[in-house]
């Protein structure tokens, strides 16, 4: 490939917005030529690997729009330590099929057993599948639409938590609600109905919600739309911060 070509080629790949070949062009035209390809197999190889970087760019934008506070995979949970809990749920839901079907999926159990974990992992998943993701504590959820609501711009505050596919709450039930704050959340559980996906982590059972949300008939108005479409998966074992800081502890005596 003569200079002039390439110089030719990379123009009309940046007018094209295919910024990975006019970086590259070079690069492409050494490997056909040592692996001697056709024309087909050369546009081939160009066209997969401008599609790569084009994903894998999303990827990286969605999870920097994501608000997710980390950035875990299934593959760090360690299972073993909670044998109760059926990986082959989670791995069920790893297949994202629930997101797809705009079903909802909800982690129960006590602090520490890795319910966020597993919460930001499929999240994580579900991004690099192409879907948008948003992560918010229920507490900072409430919060932002109370201080939305008093300034007149409740309609758009609650745009962010309906927008994205898949709405990671995180923490419910860890602070009680007054009335008018559980309504905001019921306008957000009920707006989503069938056309967004939830991912919930809670350390109450289903039975205390109306405690959580100041409110019984609200509670069971939430659940009504939640519970609908939803895998339920409980994690009813140890806690992994408490495993680690015996372990800390006990070093330390180690060491002493």
């Amino acid at each position: 490939m003569s200079e002039l070509t390439g110089n030719r080629i990379r123009t009309t790949a940046a007018k094209l917005g295919l910024p990975h070949l006019a970086e590259t062009i070079n690069e492409f035209n050494r490997r056909a030529d040592e692996g001697k390809l056709d024309y087909l197999d050369f546009l081939d190889l160009v066209l997969s690997e401008e599609l790569a970087v084009r994903d894998d760019r999303r990827f990286r934008q969605g999870l920097r729009l994501s608000r997710l506070p980390h950035h875990k995979t299934l593959d760090e949970y360690d299972f073993s330590f909670q044998p109760d809990l059926d990986p082959r749920k989670v791995k069920d839901l790893a297949t994202l099929s629930f997101i797809e079907a705009k079903a909802n999926a909800a982690l129960l159990g006590p602090p520490g057993v890795g319910k966020t974990h597993i919460a930001i992992a499929l999240a994580v998943a579900a991004c690099r599948a192409g879907y948008s993701i948003y992560f918010t504590s229920l507490d900072d959820m409430v919060r932002n639409l109370k201080a939305a609501e008093a300034a007149g711009r409740l309609t758009s505050k609650l745009g962010s938590y309906l927008r994205p596919s898949v709405l990671v709450v995180d923490e419910v039930g860890y602070q009680p609600l007054e009335r008018a704050e559980a309504n905001l959340v019921f306008q957000v559980i009920s707006k989503r109905y069938e056309k967004g996906s939830i991912i919930l982590t809670s350390n109450k059972t289903f039975s205390e919600w109306g405690q959580v949300f100041g409110d019984e008939v609200l509670a069971t108005a939430i659940l009504d739309r939640l519970l609908h479409h939803c895998e339920v998966v409980p994690i009813n074992g140890p806690s992994y911060r408490l495993k680690n800081r015996l372990q800390a502890i006990e070093r330390e005596t180690d060491v002493a």
